[in-house]
């Protein structure tokens, strides 16, 4: 079985059923017995991983794998040197401290599509984007980090993990990598 790389779109569950009729992958992924590894929330967008793989499921998903994630946030405010500096050295949250490796300001990412439903605009309060990268990954992580330094965040998209990107994959749409490329490509991210 392959390693599926979805571009998750917004409002849509990281699991295959939900009693609530909410969106969820079976959407997407025809695929049958594969699972994601690790999650990103419902009102998150882009890169889920999934495969049928365990071992490869845990290696990805298992913060003691130190596995990269990168985040395009678009906030309310414009970061400041030293807002990202303290996402870099560590914002204190309730379950524990967490760290953004790295935190920069970016122009809104090329080729990025609109969002359905758009995000709030204020005009009185302008708007911007950062790039953060974790290696961990707890509820919501991204978005209380940013919010403790000032920076509500409005859009949250996951661009990579690891070595697989979202590379114009449009919202809903996948790609597969073999299993076996996944875990030299993953090995080779390693080194």
């Amino acid at each position: 079985m392959p390693l599926i790389l979805l571009n998750k779109p917004y409002q849509v569950l990281s699991q295959f059923r939900d009693a609530d009729g909410r969106r969820t992958l079976a959407e997407f992924v025809q695929q049958k017995d594969v699972y994601p590894a690790g999650r990103l929330d419902y009102d998150s967008e882009g890169l889920l991983l999934l495969t049928d793989d365990g071992k490869l499921q845990a290696r990805i998903s298992q913060p003691d794998s130190k596995i990269c994630k990168t985040y395009w946030a678009q906030v309310e405010g414009e970061a400041s040197a030293s807002q990202l500096a303290a996402l870099r050295g560590g914002i204190d949250l309730p379950d524990g401290n967490a760290i953004a490796h790295t935190a920069r300001a970016i122009a809104e990412p090329p080729g990025l599509w609109a969002r359905i439903p758009p995000i709030r605009f204020r005009k009185s309060i302008p708007d911007s984007w950062i790039e953060l990268s974790i290696s961990t990954g707890r509820n919501r992580q991204v978005r209380r980090m940013t919010a403790a330094v000032g920076l509500p965040t409005l859009r949250l998209i996951r661009a990579s993990i690891g070595p697989w990107s979202l590379d114009g994959l449009q919202p809903g749409e996948a790609r597969c990598i073999a299993t076996r490329e996944a875990w030299l490509q993953l090995t080779q991210k390693d080194n």
